[in-house]
């Protein structure tokens, strides 16, 4: 009796140190409480297509340089344990302000490429492009063993014709992002724009309830399905954790 008590003591200890977690960083369209007035960040239903916990650590306003720059990515780094996961998607907040928000990047892929902004006292600071940002957030969560996955930003509810209008730039720079660093890159925004385009404009606008960007929670849970057929359809070890909810994440791969 001892003995097998020692065993399973043994084993929920094994299982405890190898337990796996997601965590999330991002902006309002993947944070809880989304953007306010009922809507919500596809984050908070993401679990329910995993076998193992999520922890949204995304915030509303934040950008890729925001986030490095409140030091919300040095907490994730000091976080996380060898195995766990962290999805990175930014964008939504980090294009170009006349007067500096403290959330535009320097326009440009380039890792060394920066500008000077002015902030709204006259102060001058020099910022860094996107690329440069998640480089270094990802190269950081990598030295702690954590695996992390670099997602391009949800598309806003903005049409070319019977498709969603093309993205800005940052879904390229978080592309590029992900191959210097050698880590999973998700399309997320072409597997939202595919959704869309099999729901139809309608039904895609009855999402978005108080401007183009911030989805209801319907919208968000096909936000956060698109995400999931975009993990199955890649390489990424996560998809392992996908249970059988997510395995039926409508679509099919691009």
């Amino acid at each position: 009796m001892i003995a097998r008590i020692a065993v399973a003591s043994l084993a929920l200890l094994v299982a405890s140190v190898h337990a796996q977690t997601v965590y999330l960083a991002g902006d309002s369209t993947m944070a809880k409480g989304g953007g306010g007035s009922g809507t919500e960040g596809w984050g908070q239903f993401l679990g329910q297509y995993l076998t193992i916990p999520v922890v949204n650590s995304a915030v509303a306003g934040r950008s890729a340089r925001s986030y490095t720059d409140e030091g919300r990515f040095t907490t994730l780094i000091n976080t996380v344990k060898s195995g766990d996961f962290v999805v990175i998607e930014f964008g939504h907040n980090d294009g170009t302000s006349v007067v500096d928000n403290g959330r535009q990047d320097a326009v440009g892929d380039g890792y060394d490429t920066t500008a000077t902004v002015t902030a709204a006292n006259g102060t001058k600071i020099v910022v860094h492009t996107f690329p440069y940002y998640i480089q270094n957030a990802v190269t950081s969560l990598k030295a702690k063993g954590a695996i992390p996955i670099v997602s391009s930003q949800t598309p806003d509810d903005i049409w070319s014709g019977t498709s969603i209008a093309p993205g800005p730039r940052f879904v390229g720079y978080a592309q590029t992002a992900a191959s210097r660093t050698g880590v999973v890159y998700v399309d997320h925004f072409d597997y939202v724009a595919q959704a869309y385009g099999k729901l139809g404009q309608t039904t895609t606008m009855g999402f978005y309830p108080i401007d183009h960007t911030h989805t209801s929670p319907a919208g968000a849970t096909v936000v956060a399905q698109a995400f999931v057929r975009g993990l199955l359809c890649g390489s990424s070890t996560l998809k392992a954790k996908v249970n059988a909810a997510g395995m039926a994440a409508p679509n099919g791969c691009l």
